[in-house]
């Protein structure tokens, strides 16, 4: 039996997401978010929700444009930093001893060390309520080579990117592989298909 737990911002897994901006000065800044994803095929998008109080908000209205940063395992402890501290306040690239390198194709700064980045063009900006939704369109993405598999995509198992998790608060390593997509699912159809070859004879 369900229980029914509230309206609450649950869901699982979430990403671990660091976003960066430039400040009114040319300041390369980073935060974490969660509250983030793919948003369109074509052309190719992805949402990240920010709230206005953040120091990061204000870069993305400034330079229309940010990346998305992908952090490998190694990095957990880095990226929750950068959702802790306010660039008004520390230089977090400095602190973490991580490299932002200036992207060619946006206004915005990306983590050098982390193995995917997403270079992304500020599309839409929607005010929902505590939080604002940016559409960046997708640009590029920069892949280390070291995990992109035979077909030239990034490999899962190679990234090994952070969740998080809503509910405790807490942050997780990738599982195992379950299987392909869009391709499993073909053995309900075929249990359908028995099934209703049982019931016609």
């Amino acid at each position: 039996m369900k229980q029914s737990i509230g309206a609450k911002t649950l869901a699982f897994p979430t990403p671990t997401w660091v976003v960066g901006t430039y400040d009114m000065n040319g300041k390369p800044n980073a935060m974490t978010v969660a509250w983030a994803g793919i948003c369109c095929s074509t052309p190719p998008c992805i949402s990240i929700s920010l709230r206005k109080a953040t120091y990061s908000y204000a870069g993305i209205v400034e330079n229309k444009a940010f990346t998305v940063n992908i952090p490998s395992e190694k990095y957990v402890k880095e990226a929750d930093y950068f959702g802790i501290a306010s660039g008004r306040d520390e230089n977090k690239f400095e602190l973490t001893c991580l490299t932002p390198k200036k992207s060619e194709l946006v206004p915005a700064p990306y983590v050098e060390e982390f193995p995917v980045v997403i270079e992304c063009k500020l599309l839409h900006t929607i005010e929902i309520g505590l939080h604002t939704l940016f559409v960046g369109e997708i640009m590029d993405i920069m892949a280390e080579e070291s995990i992109l598999d035979e077909n030239g995509n990034p490999d899962i198992e190679k990234i090994r990117p952070v969740v998080y998790g809503t509910g405790n608060r807490s942050y997780y390593g990738i599982g195992c592989n379950l299987g392909k997509a869009f391709s499993i699912g073909k053995e309900c159809l075929l249990k359908r298909t028995t099934k209703y070859n049982t019931y016609s004879k």
